[in-house]
């Protein structure tokens, strides 16, 4: 079995590049191009771009501490630790980047990280190299045919339209504090902003396989 993760809103209760950019004084323009891009309402990867270009020149050193003081979303630590005792491997796929992705890897166990890679030119940001775009199933696609997990057994956890690709590798997709688009392809809608009220529907979900004849797999 499989679990797939969004990151920021998901994981993670809180956006990367909006808190940067507190610190020019540009965070409305900021969520403004963010929440476009949540909504599909502009070109992703276009949104992106734009924002690091807004963001241009802020040191590595705010970068870090910007990442390290990201909490993790409420009940992210007591889900993962459910779902490896389950047998799931954990995956995050984010539009963001490795310095959150690696850090919440370690912290959550995470088997697995995708994400985009912000560039440091003399310590300030200038650019970034997107691994993950706007297609994010692309990312990921590699790792569910290298470990043969059939649809039925993958899960999804995510909250914006630029994550809609990742319901299309899964079986059970769950809507967390999400668009409304993502509501509306999901198969379970969370309001609430506590990851532990997703278990009961996974377990519900496992169930229902196992009592159909479904030899799950495990990995723990």
């Amino acid at each position: 079995m499989l679990a797939i993760f969004d990151l920021e809103g998901v994981l993670v209760d809180g956006e990367f590049l909006p808190e940067l950019a507190k610190l020019k004084g540009i965070e409305d323009r900021i969520w403004d191009i963010t929440l476009k891009g949540i909504r599909g309402e502009i070109n992703w990867e276009d949104g992106l771009r734009m924002r690091i270009e807004e963001l241009k020149g802020a040191s590595y050193s705010d970068c870090v501490n910007i990442s390290n003081s990201l909490r993790l979303m409420p009940g992210a630590k007591e889900v993962c630790k459910a779902l490896r005792e389950m047998g799931f491997m954990l995956a995050s796929v984010s539009g963001g980047f490795t310095l959150l992705a690696e850090r919440v890897q370690k912290e959550l166990g995470l088997d697995y990280f995708f994400a985009n890679e912000l560039v440091f030119v003399a310590d300030k940001l200038n650019s970034v190299v997107i691994r993950v775009n706007s297609n994010k199933a692309n990312s990921i696609q590699g790792l569910v045919r290298a470990l043969k997990e059939p649809k039925e057994q993958i899960i999804a956890v995510v909250d914006g339209a630029n994550d809609l690709t990742l319901f299309e590798l899964a079986g059970l997709r769950v809507a967390f504090c999400a668009q409304p688009v993502v509501e509306s392809n999901a198969d379970v809608v969370i309001k609430n902003k506590d990851l532990r009220l997703i278990l009961p529907h996974i377990r519900r979900y496992i169930n229902n396989l196992e009592n159909n004849g479904i030899i799950i797999k495990k990995y723990r």
